[in-house]
């Protein structure tokens, strides 16, 4: 089994990602259980925040590293939170403070559409000149009222009109499925499959 560390201590993204990554035979390892600290995120990109904490883990580990960047985008407030969404706010509120805030930004909005994103970043080193690097979108509508127990994050508030039912209420293996997150993964699992197959030839 080859060892992985996943740059984050979010405890709800640990399990996802140990749930979807190990029927391909990987032993996730959060970067906090080898007292790894968080890297800095100061860039207004997902993708260029997930790169930074890959390499970061990585260069902190000796280990390949797989990290993510994600949020919510609320298009009335032309893309806020973005890659402010863990702290939009402020640097110490919680998922409930964050939740409360984009629903009071958004109280004279008609339009409540918004979408998750997921930027993925997979390093063998830290000085990989090839990372993998995958980004997806996730569709659907910011309500007003929490529904479901599942998930984290905005996801009782994130519904899906095709599903109708939030984010947090839906299957855990569902939501695997479906969201910003597994569809970034599967992709990504899809490029290590193509390069181990030519790496072997």
């Amino acid at each position: 089994m080859q060892k992985l560390v996943l740059a984050s201590n979010n405890a709800g993204k640990v399990r996802e990602f140990q749930a979807l990554l190990a029927p391909l035979d990987f032993q996730v390892i959060p970067q906090g259980e080898l007292g790894i600290p968080s890297a800095e995120e100061p860039h207004f990109t997902f993708i260029e925040n997930a790169l930074a904490k890959a390499r970061h883990a990585s260069a902190a580990s000796g280990l390949p590293a797989l990290a993510d960047d994600s949020g919510i985008c609320a298009h009335a407030l032309n893309g806020q939170p973005g890659v402010l969404s863990a702290r939009y706010a402020g640097v110490s509120s919680d998922d409930s403070d964050n939740n409360q805030k984009l629903i009071q930004e958004l109280r004279d909005k008609t339009d409540r559409g918004a979408h998750y994103v997921c930027a993925l970043v997979f390093v063998a080193n830290q000085n990989d000149p090839e990372p993998i690097v995958v980004q997806t979108q996730w569709y659907g509508e910011i309500i007003d009222q929490a529904q479901g127990a599942n998930g984290f994050g905005y996801d009782p508030h994130f519904f899906l009109p095709d599903q109708k039912l939030t984010a947090a209420q839906l299957d855990p293996a569902v939501k695997n499925l479906i969201s910003h997150r597994g569809q970034a993964l599967r992709e990504l699992i899809k490029q290590l499959q193509a390069r181990a197959q030519f790496q072997s030839q």
